[in-house]
Protein backbone atom coordinates (compact mmCIF):
# COMPACT_ATOMS: atom_id res chain seq x y z
CA UNK A 1 0.00 0.00 0.00
CA UNK A 2 1.67 3.24 -0.85
CA UNK A 3 1.99 6.12 0.94
CA UNK A 4 -0.69 7.61 -2.23
CA UNK A 5 -3.19 4.86 -0.71
CA UNK A 6 -2.83 5.66 2.71
CA UNK A 7 -3.14 9.08 2.70
CA UNK A 8 -6.69 8.25 0.53
CA UNK A 9 -7.70 5.63 3.27
CA UNK A 10 -7.12 7.74 6.16
CA UNK A 11 -8.73 10.76 4.58
CA UNK A 12 -11.96 9.10 3.87
CA UNK A 13 -11.78 7.99 7.41
CA UNK A 14 -11.50 11.33 8.39
CA UNK A 15 -14.41 12.58 6.27
CA UNK A 16 -16.67 9.85 7.23
CA UNK A 17 -15.83 10.91 11.01
CA UNK A 18 -16.21 14.75 10.32
CA UNK A 19 -19.20 13.87 8.79
CA UNK A 20 -20.87 11.65 11.73
CA UNK A 21 -19.91 14.44 14.06
CA UNK A 22 -22.03 17.03 11.64
CA UNK A 23 -25.10 14.74 11.90
CA UNK A 24 -25.11 14.59 15.38
CA UNK A 25 -24.71 18.21 16.28
CA UNK A 26 -27.31 18.73 14.18
CA UNK A 27 -29.47 16.07 15.38
CA UNK A 28 -28.69 16.58 19.21
CA UNK A 29 -28.15 20.32 19.87
CA UNK A 30 -30.21 21.51 22.43
CA UNK A 31 -31.15 18.09 23.67
CA UNK A 32 -29.13 17.49 26.75
CA UNK A 33 -31.68 16.93 29.69
CA UNK A 34 -28.65 15.97 32.22
CA UNK A 35 -28.17 12.48 33.83
CA UNK A 36 -31.31 10.65 32.92
CA UNK A 37 -32.34 12.16 29.41
CA UNK A 38 -34.83 10.46 28.02
CA UNK A 39 -33.68 8.47 24.51
CA UNK A 40 -36.72 8.95 22.29
CA UNK A 41 -38.72 6.79 20.44
CA UNK A 42 -36.59 3.14 19.72
CA UNK A 43 -36.08 3.86 15.87
CA UNK A 44 -34.86 7.75 16.63
CA UNK A 45 -32.67 6.53 19.43
CA UNK A 46 -31.17 3.81 16.94
CA UNK A 47 -30.10 6.17 14.01
CA UNK A 48 -28.75 8.94 16.36
CA UNK A 49 -26.69 6.16 18.37
CA UNK A 50 -25.06 4.35 15.13
CA UNK A 51 -24.42 8.26 13.81
CA UNK A 52 -23.00 8.98 17.26
CA UNK A 53 -20.50 5.23 17.67
CA UNK A 54 -18.89 6.70 13.64
CA UNK A 55 -18.34 10.25 15.14
CA UNK A 56 -16.57 9.10 18.74
CA UNK A 57 -15.05 5.84 17.83
CA UNK A 58 -13.65 5.97 14.17
CA UNK A 59 -10.48 8.00 15.25
CA UNK A 60 -9.74 6.55 17.43
CA UNK A 61 -10.40 2.48 14.91
CA UNK A 62 -7.97 4.40 12.33
CA UNK A 63 -5.11 2.43 13.14
CA UNK A 64 -6.73 -1.19 12.72
CA UNK A 65 -8.79 0.05 9.89
CA UNK A 66 -5.72 1.49 7.92
CA UNK A 67 -3.94 -2.29 8.44
CA UNK A 68 -7.17 -3.74 7.66
CA UNK A 69 -7.56 -2.02 4.55
CA UNK A 70 -3.82 -2.24 4.08
CA UNK A 71 -3.86 -6.07 4.24
CA UNK A 72 -6.75 -5.97 1.90
CA UNK A 73 -5.12 -4.14 -1.25
CA UNK A 74 -2.16 -6.92 -0.78
CA UNK A 75 -4.22 -9.95 -1.13
CA UNK A 76 -6.42 -8.30 -3.87
CA UNK A 77 -3.40 -7.59 -5.64
CA UNK A 78 -2.80 -11.61 -5.32
CA UNK A 79 -6.16 -12.30 -6.69
CA UNK A 80 -6.88 -14.20 -3.04
CA UNK A 81 -10.66 -13.18 -1.99
CA UNK A 82 -11.23 -9.96 -0.25
CA UNK A 83 -13.85 -7.88 1.01
CA UNK A 84 -14.05 -4.12 1.29
CA UNK A 85 -13.10 -2.20 4.12
CA UNK A 86 -16.44 -1.17 4.26
CA UNK A 87 -18.20 -4.52 5.61
CA UNK A 88 -15.04 -4.72 7.91
CA UNK A 89 -16.75 -1.22 9.58
CA UNK A 90 -19.80 -3.05 9.07
CA UNK A 91 -19.28 -5.18 11.64
CA UNK A 92 -17.38 -2.40 13.80
CA UNK A 93 -20.32 -0.96 14.23
CA UNK A 94 -22.98 -3.68 14.02
CA UNK A 95 -21.29 -4.77 17.72
CA UNK A 96 -21.59 -0.99 18.87
CA UNK A 97 -25.40 -1.26 17.82
CA UNK A 98 -26.04 -4.19 19.33
CA UNK A 99 -24.21 -2.38 22.32
CA UNK A 100 -26.89 0.46 21.98
CA UNK A 101 -30.10 -1.74 22.19
CA UNK A 102 -28.96 -3.04 25.42
CA UNK A 103 -28.17 0.09 26.64
CA UNK A 104 -31.82 1.10 25.68
CA UNK A 105 -33.41 -1.79 26.62
CA UNK A 106 -31.86 -0.98 30.45
CA UNK A 107 -32.63 2.51 30.60
CA UNK A 108 -36.03 1.43 29.95
CA UNK A 109 -36.40 -1.30 32.33
CA UNK A 110 -34.63 0.74 35.27
CA UNK A 111 -37.16 3.38 34.15
CA UNK A 112 -40.13 1.55 34.36
CA UNK A 113 -39.31 -0.10 37.69
CA UNK A 114 -37.53 2.30 39.50
CA UNK A 115 -39.85 4.91 38.79
CA UNK A 116 -39.79 8.58 40.76
CA UNK A 117 -36.86 6.67 42.51
CA UNK A 118 -34.67 7.77 40.06
CA UNK A 119 -35.81 11.31 40.02
CA UNK A 120 -33.21 14.17 40.64
CA UNK A 121 -34.76 15.08 43.83
CA UNK A 122 -34.47 11.67 44.94
CA UNK A 123 -31.89 9.27 44.32
CA UNK A 124 -30.91 10.42 40.85
CA UNK A 125 -27.52 12.23 41.93
CA UNK A 126 -26.02 8.84 43.65
CA UNK A 127 -26.90 6.65 40.70
CA UNK A 128 -25.64 9.07 38.48
CA UNK A 129 -22.25 9.32 40.35
CA UNK A 130 -22.53 5.90 41.61
CA UNK A 131 -22.35 4.89 37.93
CA UNK A 132 -19.64 7.15 36.83
CA UNK A 133 -17.30 5.82 39.73
CA UNK A 134 -18.14 2.36 38.81
CA UNK A 135 -17.04 2.94 35.69
CA UNK A 136 -13.68 4.39 36.41
CA UNK A 137 -13.18 1.15 38.55
CA UNK A 138 -13.59 -0.43 35.59
CA UNK A 139 -10.73 0.95 33.95
CA UNK A 140 -8.36 -0.45 36.59
CA UNK A 141 -9.49 -4.43 35.49
CA UNK A 142 -7.54 -6.88 34.03
CA UNK A 143 -10.09 -7.43 30.92
CA UNK A 144 -9.89 -3.75 30.62
CA UNK A 145 -6.33 -4.22 30.20
CA UNK A 146 -6.04 -7.02 27.49
CA UNK A 147 -9.17 -4.88 25.55
CA UNK A 148 -7.10 -1.98 25.42
CA UNK A 149 -3.81 -3.42 24.45
CA UNK A 150 -5.84 -5.30 21.35
CA UNK A 151 -7.24 -1.95 20.52
CA UNK A 152 -3.63 -0.75 21.02
CA UNK A 153 -1.85 -2.93 19.01
CA UNK A 154 -3.71 -4.43 16.01
CA UNK A 155 -1.49 -6.32 13.93
CA UNK A 156 -1.61 -9.80 15.91
CA UNK A 157 -4.97 -9.58 15.22
CA UNK A 158 -5.33 -8.85 11.53
CA UNK A 159 -1.74 -11.35 11.06
CA UNK A 160 -3.69 -13.87 13.21
CA UNK A 161 -7.09 -13.78 12.83
CA UNK A 162 -7.56 -12.74 9.17
CA UNK A 163 -10.35 -14.09 7.29
CA UNK A 164 -11.15 -13.85 3.47
CA UNK A 165 -13.99 -12.60 1.61
CA UNK A 166 -17.12 -10.75 2.93
CA UNK A 167 -18.59 -12.83 5.89
CA UNK A 168 -14.91 -12.91 7.18
CA UNK A 169 -14.61 -8.78 6.96
CA UNK A 170 -17.32 -8.89 8.72
CA UNK A 171 -16.65 -11.37 11.17
CA UNK A 172 -13.37 -9.29 11.57
CA UNK A 173 -14.68 -6.05 12.29
CA UNK A 174 -17.15 -7.54 14.63
CA UNK A 175 -14.56 -9.36 16.90
CA UNK A 176 -12.48 -6.09 16.70
CA UNK A 177 -15.60 -4.33 17.79
CA UNK A 178 -16.18 -6.90 20.84
CA UNK A 179 -12.96 -5.77 21.68
CA UNK A 180 -13.69 -2.08 21.73
CA UNK A 181 -17.04 -2.60 23.64
CA UNK A 182 -14.53 -4.49 26.08
CA UNK A 183 -12.31 -1.63 26.27
CA UNK A 184 -14.55 1.33 26.02
CA UNK A 185 -18.39 0.23 27.47
CA UNK A 186 -17.49 1.91 31.15
CA UNK A 187 -16.47 5.26 29.32
CA UNK A 188 -20.12 5.12 27.58
CA UNK A 189 -22.11 4.40 30.94
CA UNK A 190 -20.24 7.15 32.61
CA UNK A 191 -21.70 9.18 29.34
CA UNK A 192 -25.27 8.09 29.92
CA UNK A 193 -24.96 8.99 33.05
CA UNK A 194 -23.63 12.32 32.46
CA UNK A 195 -26.04 12.68 29.94
CA UNK A 196 -26.45 10.84 26.42
CA UNK A 197 -27.18 13.40 24.12
CA UNK A 198 -24.86 15.89 25.11
CA UNK A 199 -22.39 16.98 23.08
CA UNK A 200 -19.58 18.26 25.72
CA UNK A 201 -19.48 15.24 27.31
CA UNK A 202 -19.77 13.36 24.22
CA UNK A 203 -17.12 14.96 22.97
CA UNK A 204 -14.83 14.53 26.21
CA UNK A 205 -15.51 10.80 26.26
CA UNK A 206 -14.45 10.87 22.62
CA UNK A 207 -11.08 12.52 23.14
CA UNK A 208 -10.60 9.82 26.48
CA UNK A 209 -10.72 7.11 24.18
CA UNK A 210 -8.89 8.18 21.34
CA UNK A 211 -5.96 9.10 24.02
CA UNK A 212 -6.42 5.72 24.89
CA UNK A 213 -6.24 3.62 22.39
CA UNK A 214 -3.50 5.85 20.14
CA UNK A 215 -1.25 8.03 22.02
CA UNK A 216 1.94 6.44 23.17
CA UNK A 217 1.08 6.77 26.98
CA UNK A 218 -2.63 5.00 26.18
CA UNK A 219 -2.52 2.58 29.29
CA UNK A 220 -1.10 5.54 31.86
CA UNK A 221 -3.89 7.57 30.83
CA UNK A 222 -6.09 5.13 31.36
CA UNK A 223 -5.10 4.90 35.02
CA UNK A 224 -5.71 8.55 35.17
CA UNK A 225 -9.09 8.45 33.82
CA UNK A 226 -10.00 6.29 36.33
CA UNK A 227 -8.97 8.25 39.16
CA UNK A 228 -10.96 11.49 37.43
CA UNK A 229 -13.89 9.58 36.82
CA UNK A 230 -14.34 7.99 40.10
CA UNK A 231 -13.57 11.90 42.15
CA UNK A 232 -16.35 12.92 39.38
CA UNK A 233 -18.84 10.31 40.52
CA UNK A 234 -17.94 11.56 43.95
CA UNK A 235 -18.42 15.01 43.03
CA UNK A 236 -21.77 14.60 41.01
CA UNK A 237 -23.54 12.25 43.82
CA UNK A 238 -22.55 14.95 46.39
CA UNK A 239 -22.06 18.45 44.98
CA UNK A 240 -24.11 18.09 41.11
CA UNK A 241 -25.14 21.63 41.21
CA UNK A 242 -21.39 22.60 41.12
CA UNK A 243 -20.19 20.59 38.19
CA UNK A 244 -19.19 22.32 35.14
CA UNK A 245 -20.90 21.29 32.24
CA UNK A 246 -23.44 18.94 33.67
CA UNK A 247 -27.31 20.06 33.25
CA UNK A 248 -29.60 19.84 36.12
CA UNK A 249 -32.63 17.26 35.06
CA UNK A 250 -35.77 19.32 34.47
CA UNK A 251 -33.66 22.74 33.11
CA UNK A 252 -31.80 23.18 30.15
CA UNK A 253 -29.26 25.48 32.03
CA UNK A 254 -25.97 23.63 33.15
CA UNK A 255 -25.22 23.54 36.72
CA UNK A 256 -22.36 26.12 36.99
CA UNK A 257 -24.74 28.56 34.80
CA UNK A 258 -27.63 28.09 37.21
CA UNK A 259 -25.68 29.16 40.46
CA UNK A 260 -24.16 32.12 38.58
CA UNK A 261 -27.48 32.97 37.45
Amino acid sequence: MTARHRLGAAAVLLTAALAAWAVTYERMRGMDAGPGTDLGALGWYLGIWVTMMAAMMLPSAAPMVLLFERVRREKARRARGSASTWVFLGGYLAVWTVYGLAAYGAFRLLDGLAGDLLSWGRAGPYVAGGAIAAAGLYELTPLKTICLRHCRGPMHFILGGWRDGAVGAFRMGAEHGAYCVGCCWGLMIALFALGVMSLTWMAVVAAIIFAQKVLPAGETIARLSAVALVAAGIWVAAAPGSVPGLTVPGSDVPAMQMEDG
